[in-house]
C-alpha cells in the first residue's frame, strides 16, 4: 500500500466523519527566522514557514474513541551564500496526516506520524524514525508513513508493534539509507525496573545506498537491535545503545554500535540550573577483516529559568576525533502565544554524531540566529 493509497483512505474517512458529533479543532504553528553569520563568509538566511493542523476527535464509547490529525509544512526562504548567487526556496509537503483509533489498552495510529522513543536526550543511538536536532528549540521532525500499533498493561508497561512503507530518506544515524519500496517492521517492549524503565527494541529492513555515491548498487538486510533504560537516585542516569548488522558484508559498514551513557542533575542554584552530560562511542567493523573506525562524542547542556516566561540554554557539541566543537546558547522568551528565540552559535563544517534535521536551519561558522514563534 503506498502512500497515495493511504492518503485516498484518509480522506474518504474524513468525509464521512464531517457530518457527525466531534470535536474539531484548528491550530496552527508560524515560525520566522533569520540567520545572521559573521565575518567574509557569513551565511545570510531569512525564511518563514507555517504549519497549519487540523484535528478531529470522535468519542464513540466510553473505553474507544477515533481521531484525525492532518498538518503541513509551508515555507518560504532565501539564502545568501558569499560568493556565490542568492538562492530562494519554497516548499509545500504533508508534515502529519494520521488516524488513530483507541479501544480500551489498545492504540492502532496509521498514516504519516512522528515515531520516537528512548532515554537519551541529544546524542541518540535509538533515534531510529525521526529527524530532531538537539539544537532546534522546537524539536521539529518529519515523520514517516506506517501503522503503529501500542498495547498498555496494568502494570504501565507497553508494547509497540509497526510497520512502515515508503520511506527511503536517512534518518537519526542511520548509515544507509532504505530501499525503494521495500517495507520495514520492528517492535519494542517498555517495562518499569528499580527507580526507573529498561526498553528493548527491534527493527528489520532492507538497507539500500540511495544516491549515495560508491554504494548506488548496494542492498543488505538490516537487523538492529536497541536497548535504553533510565533511572531517577538522586540524579538521572540513563544508557541507550544500538547494534545494527547487514547480512551483506559492506567494509566497515556491516556491523555497527552506538552506545550513550548520560546524567543529568538540578542544582539548587537561584530558580534552579538543570545540567545534562552524555557521551557517544561509536565503533564500526567489518567482520571479514577486522578492521574497525571509532569515534567519540560528547554534549554537555544546561538549562536555568530566569523568570516564569524567560530561560537561557546552552549546548557545548564536541566531536573528538577532529577536535571541533559545537557552541550555542539560547535565550528564550515567552509571551502567551508569542515565543522569541535569540541563539548564539558556532557549527563546524563538517557535524557528525546528531541528527541535522533539513526542516531547521542550521549553517557552518559563527552567527546569530533569531527565531519568532507564533502559537494559535
Amino acid at each position: 500500500m503506498n502512500k497515495y493509497i493511504l492518503f485516498n483512505i484518509f480522506l474518504s474517512v474524513w468525509i464521512n466523519f464531517l457530518n457527525a458529533q466531534s470535536n474539531y479543532e484548528f491550530d496552527g504553528q508560524v515560525l520566522g527566522q533569520t540567520n545572521i553569520g559573521f565575518g567574509k563568509e557569513g551565511t545570510k538566511f531569512l525564511g518563514t514557514r507555517y504549519i497549519p493542523e487540523f484535528t478531529f476527535d470522535k468519542q464513540i464509547d466510553s473505553l474507544s474513541s477515533f481521531a484525525i490529525e492532518t498538518s503541513f509544512n509551508l515555507s518560504l526562504s532565501k539564502t545568501n551564500i558569499p560568493g556565490y548567487s542568492s538562492n530562494a526556496n519554497s516548499n509545500l509537503s504533508p508534515y502529519r496526516i494520521w488516524l488513530r483509533y483507541l479501544k480500551k489498552n489498545w492504540e492502532l495510529r496509521l498514516g504519516l506520524q512522528k515515531i520516537d522513543f528512548g532515554s537519551a536526550q541529544l546524542l541518540r543511538p535509538i533515534q531510529w524514525f525521526n529527524q530532531i536536532d538537539p539544537r532546534d528549540p522546537l524539536g521539529l521532525t518529519n515523520g514517516v508513513y506506517g501503522l503503529l500499533i501500542r498495547r498498555y498493561f496494568k502494570n504501565n508497561s507497553n508494547l509497540w508493534l509497526w510497520g512502515l512503507y515508503g520511506n527511503e530518506k536517512q534518518r537519526g544515524l542511520d548509515a544507509l539509507t532504505t530501499l525503494n519500496d521495500s517495507p520495514e517492521f520492528g517492535g519494542r517492549f517498555q517495562t518499569f525496573i528499580p527507580k526507573g524503565e529498561a526498553a528493548l527494541s527491534y527493527h528489520y529492513r532492507e538497507a539500500g545506498a540511495n544516491n549515495i555515491p560508491f554504494f548506488e548498487n548496494y542492498s543488505s538486510p538490516e537487523h538492529r537491535i536497541g536497548f535504553d533504560s533510565k533511572i531517577d537516585i538522586g540524579f538521572g542516569m540513563w544508557t541507550e545503545l544500538t547494534y545494527v548488522h547487514r547480512t551483506k558484508n559492506i567494509g566497515i559498514l556491516t556491523n555497527q554500535l552506538l552506545l550513550n551513557f548520560g546524567v543529568d542533575y538540578t542544582f539548587r542554584i537561584g530558580n534552579g540550573l538543570t545540567v545534562s552530560k552524555e557521551y557517544l562511542f561509536s565503533d564500526s567493523i567489518d567482520s571479514m577483516t577486522n578492521e574497525s573506525l571509532r569515534r567519540g562524542f560528547s554534549a554537555l547542556n544546561f538549562n536555568y529559568p530566569l523568570g516564569l516566561s524567560s530561560s537561557l540554554s546552552g549546548l557545548i557539541y564536541q566531536q573528538w576525533n577532529n577536535n571541533t566543537q559545537t557552541l550555542m546558547l539560547n535565550y528564550q522568551q515567552q509571551f502567551n502565544s508569542l515565543s522569541g528565540y535569540i541563539i548564539l552559535y558556532y557549527n563546524p563544517k563538517t557535524v557528525e554524531g546528531i541528527q541535522q534535521n533539513d526542516i531547521f536551519q542550521s549553517f557552518s561558522g559563527p552567527g546569530i540566529q533569531l527565531l519568532i514563534v507564533f502559537n494559535h
